[in-house]
């Protein structure tokens, strides 16, 4: 890995961790969604980082890729919330994720999830293989009498890719391929349910996915904004001013339709059991 890059990662994990501190202390109870989430992406600008996607805040049975787009959704006494940010600078990306039980009410899928994560990023090294990884946090969640969630996975983190090789599924396998010099995001999804999840709707995070011809003026607008201001990396349509709401559905679905943009709607637990996710990214060198 070349210097500029390990210095990228360095300067993305130093702000990241500011931003993990200060979100933790955040009062969630009676907040909106959309307050939590606004809160984190100002702060990881103040601190000179990059947004790598929108800031999910997912509550309960969602378990990933929800992220607020007004102020509906209000946290309360009890929720399961979820949240998960990336801080990007120069394209390199830090990914982290964190479970609170609003009220400090205790949660053994918080417990697991955190145990089993610690577990598995100590045995990260050059050379360690994925199956080691994920037999690790396997046996850690079951001995908590949890399931994992089995079709969500860590992964990789490339230069301005959020999901790159190789994938660390939670559930246990044979994947021999071993970690090399890179950033990889470790990221444990702790359930009482089924162990899957399902996508649910309505999308609400985006990305730019090709330059393709559309008609509506808006459509083209939201296309150059991803392509160039987001950096072709995941956005929210609430980035977007001066579009009313109507006419940004309308925009969406074009570009949908025309595949220039791709989306990714929230992610459920199947039958509708919480869902616990603790993540860190290590950078092996």
């Amino acid at each position: 890995m070349e210097e500029e890059a390990k210095e990228c990662y360095k300067k993305a994990k130093s702000i990241s961790d500011e931003v993990l501190k200060y979100a933790k202390s955040i009062k969630f109870e009676n907040a909106t969604a959309l307050s939590v989430a606004e809160t984190i992406e100002k702060l990881i600008i103040d601190k000179k980082g990059k947004l790598a996607w929108p800031v999910n805040v997912c509550v309960n049975e969602i378990a990933a890729h929800y992220s607020p787009t007004d102020a509906s959704l209000i946290l309360k006494d009890g929720d399961l919330v979820k949240i998960d940010f990336g801080v990007q600078v120069n394209g390199y990306i830090w990914d982290q994720a964190f479970t609170v039980c609003v009220g400090n009410c205790k949660s053994p899928l918080i417990e697991a999830s955190e145990k089993a994560l610690e577990k598995a990023t100590s045995l990260v090294r050059k050379g360690a293989k994925v199956c080691e990884l994920s037999e690790a946090i396997e046996d850690t969640v079951t001995s908590f009498g949890l399931k994992v969630v089995r079709n969500l996975t860590g992964h990789g983190l490339d230069r301005y890719v959020v999901h790159a090789p190789p994938s660390i599924p939670n559930v246990k396998n044979n994947i021999q391929d071993e970690i090399h010099d890179q950033a990889i995001a470790i990221e444990v999804f702790v359930t009482d349910g089924s162990g899957f999840v399902k996508e649910s709707e309505p999308p609400c995070i985006y990305r730019f996915e090709q330059d393709k011809p559309v008609r509506m003026w808006e459509a083209r607008k939201i296309l150059e904004l991803a392509k160039t201001e987001f950096e072709g990396l995941p956005f929210s349509p609430r980035w977007i001013k001066n579009i009313p709401k109507i006419k940004m559905e309308m925009a969406l679905r074009e570009l949908l339709e025309a595949s220039a943009i791709v989306a990714y709607p929230p992610l459920k637990e199947e039958t509708g059991r919480p869902v616990a996710v603790t993540e860190t990214t290590i950078l092996v060198e």
